[in-house]
């Protein structure tokens, strides 16, 4: 919060401006002093900016490879209706996640921001300015895709359909409660070691047949998701922001 207005080229300006008063004018909290540090931090606000587009996208990328795998038959934990899916060129019955697919690429994409921006900005002798002209439409045309790749997967996520009984169906899925076998039997007085080994023999012998229950109650488990205080959080980010969101 430094106004670098009055810096000129990098060496100030004879010309007689008051820097304090438009300091006070335009609201910063203070002045850039030195005018060469002005030009000097010229770039390093597009590279923070780069690397947090970056790290969101990031998590949409990750987030697009999770519902890709979780759309596949071999684990059916998720779908969505047919119009937002693809059919296939040749197997009339397979129904692709290309929107997941292209929001995943372009997120990907934007993951190489920050390398562009580096380039950009490396490099040139103080004062030197002309190359980051190109940085504006790097950063505008990635802040645009970032804004537009949130849109379409807000969209998703209200449309995903969830296979709640997906546990129940599939036999394999009983091995999940196995570490809650281990638990049962070291909070009964086993020793942990001699809880696995029994726990790991059954699954060996083909014997293992585990209750379903999941005891979870610390906050961020499966039984205490504590979503409620995500939303006071949530709603604490939107009301201090200066930004403006949509509902």
């Amino acid at each position: 919060d430094q106004n670098p207005l009055g810096s000129a080229a990098g060496f100030g300006s004879s010309f007689p401006i008051d820097r304090s008063y438009t300091t006070k004018l335009l609201g910063f909290n203070t002045l850039k002093y030195n005018s060469l540090a002005s030009q000097l931090s010229r770039g390093k606000l597009e590279k923070t900016m780069a690397f947090a587009l970056a790290s969101i996208s990031g998590t949409l990328s990750k987030l697009a490879s999770d519902m890709i795998l979780y759309l596949s038959p071999n684990f059916n934990f998720i779908g969505f209706p047919k119009e937002l899916t693809t059919g296939s060129s040749i197997m009339p019955h397979k129904q692709n996640p290309d929107v997941l697919e292209l929001l995943r690429a372009k997120s990907n994409k934007i993951q190489a921001l920050p390398n562009e921006v580096i380039l950009m900005v490396n490099n040139l002798t103080s004062g030197y300015h002309r190359d980051f002209q190109l940085l504006k439409g790097s950063i505008m045309d990635a802040t645009d895709q970032v804004k537009e790749n949130i849109t379409v997967f807000d969209f998703m996520l209200d449309k995903i359909l969830v296979n709640k009984n997906i546990l129940d169906d599939k036999e394999i899925y009983k091995y999940l409660y196995s570490v809650e076998s281990v638990n049962k039997l070291v909070k009964a007085g086993m020793s942990f070691r001699a809880a696995y080994k029994v726990v790991g023999q059954q699954v060996l012998d083909r014997d293992y047949n585990p209750g379903k229950a999941l005891p979870h109650s610390h906050e961020g488990s499966t039984g205490n998701l504590c979503n409620d205080k995500i939303r006071e959080k949530f709603d604490r980010f939107y009301h201090g922001s200066p930004l403006k969101f949509k509902e």
